[in-house]
């Protein structure tokens, strides 16, 4: 009977490293259980599958079917493909199975200056590329799109979020679900913008004290110098 090599995530399509074919009682067939290993191959696999037990029927999509990721998305929750580089990838260190929250930086209307929000938090990472499943080494991998497992309303927020500007994913700890409240940072909180030191006018010309003397005209004759006093 046909069985499983190891734990099998539902949404995988199984190879010949997933399954192996183990002895089984005769007089214990189980219905709409496989003998031949092809029977099995290429078929998207709809539900877990622990190891050894038997691959069944109805566990299997058509071969094709490209129900692989589809199975996994659980019911309410959408599959939201956004573009990504090594930047937003977080270095290539974002799997399937990663948690990470969702920043975006725009301008705000009316407003040269640019703001960076934290949209969304403890965002699960469904696929990385093609990919739908961590890599078993841990090997950074850059990735050209990046598909997050979003409810609805999410789903609305970050398709608006990457077409009014940038976004960064944040890498988070799995066993962290905390969410916080977290305040948009502007770039003038980066950059302060030191005031203008007020002007100071010039003082007036001091006139000079008035002299107690009354005011008089000096005459110079030749060598004689007086003093005509009014």
């Amino acid at each position: 009977m046909v069985v499983a090599s190891h734990d099998l995530p539902a949404g995988i399509v199984l190879t010949a490293d997933d399954v192996k074919v183990e002895k089984w009682p005769s007089g214990a067939a189980l219905p709409e259980s496989f003998s031949k290993i092809d029977d099995v191959l290429k078929h998207p696999l709809l539900y877990p599958v622990g190891e050894k037990q038997p691959i069944f029927g109805p566990d299997l999509a058509e071969e094709g079917s490209g129900l692989g990721l589809s199975a996994k998305i659980p019911e309410g929750m959408r599959a939201t493909s956004v573009r990504s580089n090594e930047v937003v990838g977080v270095a290539g260190f974002l799997y399937p199975g990663s948690h990470v929250d969702v920043l975006a930086t725009f301008s705000v209307s009316g407003s040269a200056n640019s703001v960076t929000q934290t949209i969304l938090q403890d965002v699960e990472v469904l696929t990385a590329g093609e990919k739908i499943e961590p890599d078993p080494q841990g090997k950074p991998q850059t990735v050209n799109v990046v598909t997050l497992l979003l409810n609805a309303e999410d789903s609305q927020k970050l398709l608006l979020a990457s077409t009014q500007g940038t976004i960064q994913f944040v890498l988070r700890n799995s066993a962290d679900a905390k969410k916080m409240t977290v305040l948009p940072t502007a770039l003038n909180q980066l950059v302060p913008v030191s005031s203008p030191e007020p002007k100071v006018e010039d003082e007036p010309a001091k006139r000079p004290a008035a002299s107690d003397d009354n005011d008089g005209v000096e005459v110079i004759r030749g060598d004689a110098r007086t003093v005509d006093k009014f």
